[in-house]
């Protein structure tokens, strides 16, 4: 990193292999991002940190927008709109001081602003993963006034240049992911300029006001959209990938602005100059969430952080950095390392209604079939007969169902080999649940002075010590006592905008609880370190890495139609890591041998959740489920290092086809899923349907390749490799069918 003078300017930056960022204070005090920039790889010896002065203070001479942009109540916005860059306080914030400092593979800079009207202090800290092309962003607020302020925003990341050094905003594409209970991870794009038209604002002599943006809704950090994004440039290849880190509310958004030369003022009124666009990342805030927070002199408040990795090779190389930048991220665990299958009793199987008698045939085929873990899935913790879901509380196991306890399970699952695990959906308590009683008010959601309830549920708030302390009973029980190994949380309800129970506004009540929960499941693992936790919230309802980042899986979904699942687990990687993310293969003894390696197919590059009636399966179709698990446990030390592509693109959720990559140190695997015209499709919206796929892998394109059919072993014709297009075409003329080949260079 580097400070210098240049001109009258301040410079800050940091420059690497991969990433070029530089900070610009101007003759008027106000630091902005003036540049974030991809660079390609280059050889070991390439210049960074102070060595590299050169480049970053040489780098262009556009300024970009302040650092910060915080909203007040006493301030509001100077050009008014529904824009998180034109607040009158961050306008206001004026460079003080900055610092820098290393951590192991990460690089900090530290720039410390400060409001002279409010007393408040503003520190921009980024945190860059050394020739990683990745870096994190967020701001420490710090009330140094004499008067309360009343905070209803702040920026995690402001940053211009989506459409790279001289790109145009015509080409650049926005990329987001619906998200949505059994339809996770629905990617689509569309044109900026289809989204923020060019207004001719020569005529107006004034920036736009639109923005284009998406926002959470309630306690379900990904229950409409991923918390994540990407603009891509589709002339040159420059890509912003970013996630925000939160498992509750967050917001970003796209607008135009008004680039500016170094030295003028900040981006406003001038409707002639060149334009460019920004990305705002935030977490919860007033006008979406309900979020506001009352900051009294001395007290400090600190952002949710967002990631981004950049690229010029496109949304895939940016994605693959931002992969790179999820596994440094996350808290270190062996589970990242060892992958073990796991089998869970639920899906399409017991259905959360599990008994002894259910239970130990099934653990004995599970361990036949090569499952490492044995998860009791929901209803162990009800009497049999009874309607468990609005008692939930207590997470005592059944005497009904476990007539010589559950303990005479959880040993015959260890007797066999495996690591039992259970359900668990710790923060919620059913309203007909003892524990509803003896926990006091003020332990649970509030608003309006009355306890939120939510589909038959309370909902238990982390912040209180009482909650806290029921909690780590539950686990300690569960986990000490019991000898569980595994425990898959749950989290099946959206609770809306929070809690009014600590005096606050809903939306810091239910960040304060996010925080609190995340900090509760890193002391478990503290006290636990062998456990393994699961995160689960009706499937992919909270996918993020302030979770990820702790927990060691994702469930991706609860999609019970094996013929829907393939756009799910294909697209999976895109937002979580595939060593972390939780593929559910349920084959049944009713299917055909083609559907059943179909099932098993899709989740062999990512992390195998099976499930099924194995015991019910005959011996051939026992067979087929153990050579799948068998299959992954040679492939799976390549995981935790690969990256995802998509040789068909990313899957539409009709498409016939569909298709997930991940090129590994040397292997490169593609799974392609046949469906047919099973999933209806909107008129003209699918391509006719064939009996070929022809993939594209462009990284192996002119290098002579082996490739070799993985699975099933029977039945699925070698694909053929042309090394001079860089494609593969596979054969799968009966639908439903599907393979997993692998392609080693010669």
């Amino acid at each position: 990193m580097t400070g210098l003078q240049a001109g009258a300017h301040l410079v800050l930056g940091w420059a690497d292999q991969a990433l070029e960022l530089r900070v610009e204070v101007g003759e008027d005090g106000v630091a902005r991002l003036a540049g974030l920039v991809p660079r390609a790889a280059r050889a070991s010896s390439s210049p960074r940190g102070p060595e590299a002065q050169g480049a970053v203070a040489g780098a262009g001479a556009r300024l970009g927008l302040p650092l910060v942009d915080v909203i007040t109540a006493d301030s509001g916005r100077a050009w008014s709109g529904r824009r998180y860059v034109e607040s009158a306080t961050g306008g206001r914030l004026r460079y003080t001081s900055h610092q820098e400092r290393s951590d192991g593979p990460w690089h900090e800079l530290r720039v410390t602003l400060a409001d002279p009207v409010t007393g408040l202090r503003a520190e921009a800290v980024y945190r860059l993963l050394e020739d990683g092309g990745a870096l994190q962003s967020r701001v420490v607020l710090t009330n140094a006034g004499s008067q309360p302020v009343v905070v209803e925003s702040v920026t995690s990341f402001v940053g211009s240049g989506l459409a790279g050094p001289g790109g145009a905003l015509g080409d650049v594409e926005l990329w987001w992911a619906a998200n949505d209970w059994l339809g996770e991870g629905r990617w689509q794009s569309r044109p900026l300029r289809d989204c923020l038209p060019d207004l001719g604002r020569s005529q107006h002599g004034a920036d736009p006001r639109g923005r284009v943006g998406l926002t959470s809704f309630g306690s379900w950090s990904s229950g409409t959209y991923l918390p994540m994004g990407a603009a891509v440039n589709r002339a040159t290849g420059h890509a912003w990938v970013w996630q925000l880190e939160h498992n509750g509310a967050w917001h970003w958004q796209v607008g135009e602005h008004t680039a500016h030369d170094a030295g003028l003022p900040p981006p406003g009124h001038r409707g002639g100059a060149p334009t460019d666009a920004y990305l705002a990342l935030l977490g919860p805030t007033e006008q979406e969430h309900q979020w506001r927070l009352v900051l009294q002199p001395g007290e400090s408040f600190e952002s949710v952080p967002a990631g981004m990795a950049l690229s010029n090779e496109g949304f895939e190389a940016a994605l693959a950095r931002l992969t790179a930048y999820r596994r440094a991220l996350r808290r270190p665990h062996d589970d990242h390392r060892r992958l073990p299958v796991i089998f869970n009793d639920y899906m399409n199987t017991l259905m959360g209604d599990p008994t002894t008698e259910r239970l130990l045939p099934l653990v004995d085929a599970a361990a036949r079939a090569g499952a490492e873990y044995f998860c009791i899935d929901s209803g162990w913790y009800n009497e049999l007969g009874e309607n468990w879901w609005d008692t939930v509380g207590v997470w005592a196991p059944s005497s009904s169902r476990f007539p010589k306890g559950i303990t005479e399970v959880l040993d015959h699952i260890r007797a066999a080999g495996m690591v039992p695990g259970l359900w668990l959906e710790p923060e919620v308590v059913g309203v007909r649940s003892p524990v509803a009683a003896k926990l006091p008010a003020e332990a649970f959601f509030c608003r309006g002075g009355q306890r939120v309830v939510e589909q038959g549920r309370y909902h238990l708030d982390l912040t209180h010590p009482a909650a806290v302390e029921h909690l780590d009973r539950v686990v300690d029980f569960l986990v000490g006592d019991l000898g569980v190994g595994y425990l898959k949380m749950d989290y099946n309800v959206n609770v809306g905008p929070g809690t009014e129970a600590q005096g606050t506004s809903a939306g810091a009540g239910l960040l304060a609880h996010n925080r609190a929960f995340c900090q509760w499941a890193e002391r478990l693992l503290d006290r636990h370190p062998g456990l393994t936790l699961e995160s689960c919230a009706s499937g992919g309802m909270r996918t993020d890495y302030a979770l990820l980042s702790c927990f060691q899986l994702q469930s991706t979904s609860d999609q019970q139609d094996f013929l829907r699942y393939p756009p799910i687990a294909a697209a999976a990687p895109a937002a979580i890591a595939p060593e972390q993310a939780a593929i559910w293969a349920y084959p049944q003894p009713g299917w055909a041998d083609n559907e059943i390696t179909f099932a098993l197919c899709g989740a062999l590059l990512g992390r195998v959740h099976l499930s099924g009636h194995l015991d019910r399966m005959g011996p051939g179709q026992q067979l087929l489920v153990a050579e799948a698990v068998d299959v992954y446990k040679k492939l799976r030390p390549d995981l935790p290092e690969a990256f995802p592509f998509w040789p068909l693109g990313l899957p539409g959720w009709s498409d016939p086809w569909v298709a997930l990559g991940l090129r590994a140190r040397a292997s490169t695997y593609v799974l392609v899923w046949h469906r047919g015209g099973v999933v209806e499709a909107p008129a003209g919206q699918s391509p006719p349907d064939r009996d070929e796929a022809v993939l594209a892998v462009p990284h192996l394109k002119g290098q002579r390749t082996q490739v070799e059919v993985l699975y099933p072993a029977r039945g699925c014709e070698r694909p053929t490799w042309e090394p001079g297009t860089g494609q593969l075409a596979v054969a799968l003329p009966e639908a439903p069918a599907a393979c997993l080949a692998v392609l080693r260079p010669l």
